[in-house]
């Protein structure tokens, strides 16, 4: 498996982890979500949904000073992303 450009769970840049991945069961890093999405083999947020991650990473983001519009294209494609696809 290649790895991801973005957290295909938040959306977020991997160059932008600051633990470079999330972390599997057996301890090594994950090369497809970030370290706030996947630690340990597991989703941190397991019954979340893509609509709600949307709206805590918009949430993020206006905290960070990020504008709406801005905001919006950042999260827009969530739901695109490997962990909600089938979803």
């Amino acid at each position: 498996m290649s790895r991801k450009k973005f957290c295909q769970s938040c959306g977020m840049p991997m160059e932008k982890c600051p633990e470079g991945g999330g972390s599997e069961a057996d301890g090594t890093r994950s090369e497809t979500y970030c370290s706030y999405c996947y630690a340990d083999g597991a989703f941190t947020w397991p019954d979340g949904t893509a609509a709600e991650m949307v709206a805590f990473c918009k949430n993020q983001l206006r905290k960070d000073g990020c504008g709406r519009l801005k905001a919006w294209l950042f999260t827009m494609g969530i739901p695109k992303l490997d962990r909600w696809k089938n979803k």
